[in-house]
Parts: C-alpha cells; structure tokens; sequence
C-alpha cells in the first residue's frame, strides 16, 4: 500500500521503507518506540548481573601469584546459581566485555567444575 498512489493511509506514508544490510538503523527497533526503550532495559538489567557476578567472584575466589582473583566454575556455579540460573549465560557475556578469562566455549555444571575463572 505505501507504492499505491491511491492510497490515502497516511499511517502507511510515514513509516519508513524496509532498511538494508549496511544500512545503520538495520535491525534496530524504530527511535523512540517501546521496542528500543526495552531492549535498553534488558541492556542494564544484563550490566548489573555482569557487575555483581564479578563481585561474587571477588569475594569467593583467592588472589592468585599474578594478582588475579581466580574462582572453580564448581564453587561458583554453586554459588552464583542461589542467585541467578543463568550463571553461564552471564560468564560468557563478562567474557565477551573482557572481565573474566577461562578455557573453552561453553561451561558445563559437573563435567567443568575444575575449570578456572578468572577475574580480569
């Protein structure tokens, strides 16, 4: 309806066309809308689980040789997860932003309670 020139729905004139791949505002919700205020919300919430899971590693883990506080995945799953069951999402979102170090991809409650977490 927004090509038809016999349309006379204004709603349809004024949003805007379907953006592309290298577009700046492509996949991002409209400026202003509830959608954007959201996905800012869920922003912080995710920042402050990220700020105090390395608060409960600060004070459950021991300062290493090299001034690092370090924690077991096993005695920070257990506990982290009296808090939150999202532990290893969170691990790997501090990861991402370069506040923690560990080996490999994924952690996993059991098979990796032996890994190391790093405080960065």
């Amino acid at each position: 309806q927004r090509k038809n020139p016999f349309s006379s729905d204004d709603r349809l004139a004024s949003k805007p066309a379907h953006t592309h791949r290298g577009d700046p505002t492509y996949g991002r919700p409209p400026e202003g809308s509830r959608t954007e205020q959201r996905g800012k919300d869920a922003h912080s919430h995710v920042g402050r689980e990220v700020e105090e899971l390395c608060m409960i590693i600060r004070r459950t883990g021991e300062v290493g040789e090299d001034g690092h506080v370090s924690v077991t995945f096993g005695q920070l799953f257990e506990t982290y997860v009296t808090i939150s069951n999202k532990v290893v999402g969170i691990l790997l979102r501090a990861r991402k932003h370069g506040l923690v170090h560990f080996e490999g991809e994924m952690l996993w409650q059991g098979k990796d309670d032996d890994v190391v977490i790093t405080l960065l």
